[in-house]
């Protein structure tokens, strides 16, 4: 009990940063439960070949409640873009079934690559395209917009992130509001998250033991120390947001998944 209980802590802390950057970001607190639980779940004795897909599966389960309690937050300020998310939740969802489907048979290897990837990517979309730049001054047309969803559903549930990661960014490329995004991908999170934990079960399942501590690639350990953490401080996260400048969120956003990225790369290394 005493060599698990920094590991314990640990989790706790991670649950507790998530939890504000899920309401801060709406990234549901994915981008930073996935490298963490990667870093920890040697000390569990999780086998090498499985910590990429424990991870994900984890934070999947994990970004449920988070998700619920950072939109419902958002909501009740009237931030949510019910219009986008009609639009583009139906694609994110079969977006989702796909990339369950996908993650379920490849290699830990590449679901690295596609979180280290992604992240990079959406970090220099925020800290180095000039302030406002947009592709164009409004949300894509009905197939425009469901191929958006279909890429940030498949995409996230790869990374076992929500909506926020990849969503954010591409809704402020066609000039959605910053705090309007988040609030919106904070929903996405929810449509995400559900799906993607069933698919992390089902597809774990005989690959995993329930004795051992797992429900297929979810840790059930894991979820229980880091989702209430973040589940509570969401709403605290969501109240900063509205407070701070579309372009501070901007940068905040973009420095720490740079850095999740760099740190994901070098584990590659």
């Amino acid at each position: 009990m005493m060599e698990l209980l920094p590991v314990a802590i640990g989790m706790v802390a991670t649950g507790c940063v998530a939890g504000i950057l899920a309401g801060l970001l709406g990234v549901g607190g994915g981008i930073l439960v996935v490298p963490v639980l990667f870093e920890i779940l040697p000390f569990l004795g999780v086998p090498e070949d499985l910590r990429m897909h424990i991870a994900v599966g984890t934070s999947l389960a994990v970004i449920i409640p988070t998700s619920l309690n950072s939109a419902r937050s958002h909501y009740a300020k009237g931030a949510v873009d019910l219009t986008i998310l009609k639009r583009i939740g139906p694609a994110v969802l079969l977006g989702v079934l796909v990339g369950s489907l996908v993650t379920a048979y490849v290699d830990g290897t590449i679901l690295k690559i596609v979180f280290a990837t992604i992240a990079l990517a959406v970090a220099f979309q925020m800290l180095a395209l000039p302030k406002g730049m947009a592709l164009a001054k409004a949300m894509p047309g009905t197939i425009g917009s469901g191929g958006l969803g279909l890429f940030i559903g498949s995409i996230s549930v790869m990374m076992g992130i929500g909506g926020g990661t990849v969503g954010v960014p591409l809704m402020t490329l066609f000039s959605v509001p910053i705090h309007k995004a988040v609030a919106t991908a904070s929903v996405l999170g929810l449509i995400i998250g559900i799906p993607g934990a069933i698919g992390a079960l089902l597809g774990g399942w005989g690959k995993t033991a329930l004795t051992d501590g797992y429900l297929g690639y979810i840790h059930i350990l894991g979820a229980i120390f880091i989702a209430p953490a973040s589940t509570l401080l969401a709403p605290f996260g969501v109240r900063i947001a509205h407070a701070l400048s579309p372009r501070i969120l901007k940068i905040c956003f973009g420095i720490f998944l740079a850095f999740t990225a760099t740190r994901m790369f070098s584990s590659l290394l």
